[in-house]
């Protein structure tokens, strides 16, 4: 769920360990397509079986150091946003998947504290604040501090993704 307020994002977790690499976030036997209905489906499958059909509009994927570390599928985060995922928290990412995040308006914060092992369990309702860099286990209580993320970065995540948000800076052209 994403509140009225853009900056705040709101959903269940989705664990994962440390480097969970591109071919388990979508298996390369389905990058024939960049269709982001056909890609989400088959999200997580190699690594969580149930991900697709469980995961709701609005979670959050916690996972470890190194998420989408791999190769240089730009598949993967429009794979994970496809699925429903309104934002990905980990320790560190991969250098290829956080700049194809970016591109494609996947929120994508940083903190190590929430990342670490027994600070959020699958199903604990998490909160990240993306202006604010925090991160609150609604579940247990804990609460998290990363970099905030900043406001030109945060405009273009509102904006869908940088192609949207270089249409909008230069008034509507396609």
């Amino acid at each position: 769920m994403i509140s009225g307020d853009k900056n705040i994002l709101a959903g269940a977790a989705w664990v994962y360990g440390e480097n969970v690499n591109t071919d388990v976030i979508i298996p390369a036997r389905y990058l024939n397509t960049s269709d982001p209905l056909k890609l989400a489906p088959h999200c997580m499958e190699d690594i969580d079986t149930t991900f697709a059909e469980g995961v709701r509009p609005g979670d959050i994927i916690v996972a470890g150091d190194n998420f989408g570390c791999g190769s240089s599928r730009e598949h993967a985060p429009i794979a994970i946003k496809a699925a429903g995922i309104s934002c990905v928290v980990a320790g560190s990412f991969g250098r290829i998947f956080f700049r194809n995040a970016i591109n494609i308006g996947l929120p994508i914060l940083e903190c190590p504290e929430a990342a670490a092992p027994g600070a959020v369990s699958k199903g604990d309702r998490i909160e990240v604040d993306l202006s604010m860099g925090r991160v609150v286990n609604r579940s247990n209580g804990r609460e998290f501090s990363s970099n905030p993320i900043p406001e030109f970065l945060r405009k273009l995540f509102a904006a869908g993704g940088l192609v949207p948000y270089v249409r909008e800076r230069l008034g509507g052209v396609s």
